[in-house]
């Protein structure tokens, strides 16, 4: 059962246990109906009922100018979300490229039934949400069918270890058509993966290296995006990975991710392959999951 609590600015908090912990829906101050949902403290995606356009979480903006220059502008776009949240992504689809198909794959079904109670979405948009792990799902769509798909899958805070593999890579390249893009979002940092023999204290950024070898394993073209001192190890944060097999708009990307509110840079070419640093691609048998965020990275 929802349970309310009065937050700042008299608007209610709305809490529910899900199946990832307690999830929280707790107003934006500055917008009227304004929500960021959060699992057990740590915020997952923000949402404005008024303005589905509207993106405020960097790594979401990041995805949102990637969706812009996945097709035509405002043409529609049949699109895969590995992971639901508060259906941020699908919303903004929905409303910046009309008609849009999209399918949103995610296993926390108490979450998607507390977040449509909550934060309804228009029932004319053509989303349609499946139950079940990101994996599992992603194998019942058929061969070629998206043009865009997004993995932003997490549980405790941490990817799972196997939507980090070569062989899930394998079945993404299966459902985009030619040309369709992958966008990946990812976290790492200082302390660098864990598991799969790897040792305690292992390199700064090793997780996010080797998906950078795990993708570009599948596809030609590839390039990064991330605030400047996550990319330097010096601090924990996302970065979104970009994968296709034709040529990216680089110049489009770099040009909006240094103008967002929360600049970011972004890495291609000899720049990526040198920050790569000879990682090798990971397979299910070796995949570990992207390591968990310190103590206090969402206070």
């Amino acid at each position: 059962m929802a349970k309310s609590r009065r937050g700042r600015g008299g608007a209610e908090a709305v809490t529910e246990t899900v199946d990832g912990g307690l999830a929280e829906l707790r107003p934006d101050r500055d917008r009227p109906r304004g929500w960021t949902l959060l699992l057990d403290g740590a915020p997952q995606s923000h949402v404005d009922l008024d303005d589905p356009a509207f993106l405020d979480f960097p790594y979401q903006r990041r995805l949102g100018h990637i969706a812009d220059l996945a097709g035509p502008p405002g043409a529609p776009l049949r699109v895969v979300h590995l992971g639901g949240g508060a259906l941020t992504l699908a919303r903004y689809v929905a409303a910046t490229r009309p008609r849009s198909t999209q399918q949103v794959v995610e296993i926390d079904t108490p979450l998607v039934q507390f977040v449509r109670r909550q934060l309804p979405w228009d029932s004319g948009w053509r989303i349609r949400v499946r139950g079940g792990d990101a994996r599992a799902g992603l194998a019942k769509i058929p061969d070629g069918w998206a043009d865009l798909i997004i993995a932003d899958v997490f549980g405790q805070a941490r990817t799972p270890a196997h939507l980090t593999s070569t062989e899930f890579v394998a079945e993404v390249r299966r459902v985009l058509r030619p040309g369709g893009f992958y966008a990946a979002n990812l976290a790492d940092g200082p302390g660098g993966a864990q598991g799969a023999g790897a040792a305690r204290g292992a390199a700064p950024l090793s997780f996010l290296r080797g998906q950078i070898a795990t993708v570009g394993s599948a596809f030609a073209e590839l390039c990064l995006t991330a605030d400047p001192a996550v990319l330097r190890g010096k601090r924990f944060g996302n970065a979104v990975l970009l994968a296709s097999d034709t040529a990216l708009p680089l110049a489009e990307l770099t040009r909006r991710a240094a103008s967002d509110p929360q600049s970011a840079r972004v890495e291609h070419g000899r720049a990526l392959a040198d920050f790569t640093g000879g990682a090798t691609p990971v397979t299910d048998a070796t995949a570990v999951a992207s390591p968990a965020p310190p103590a206090k990275a969402f206070d």
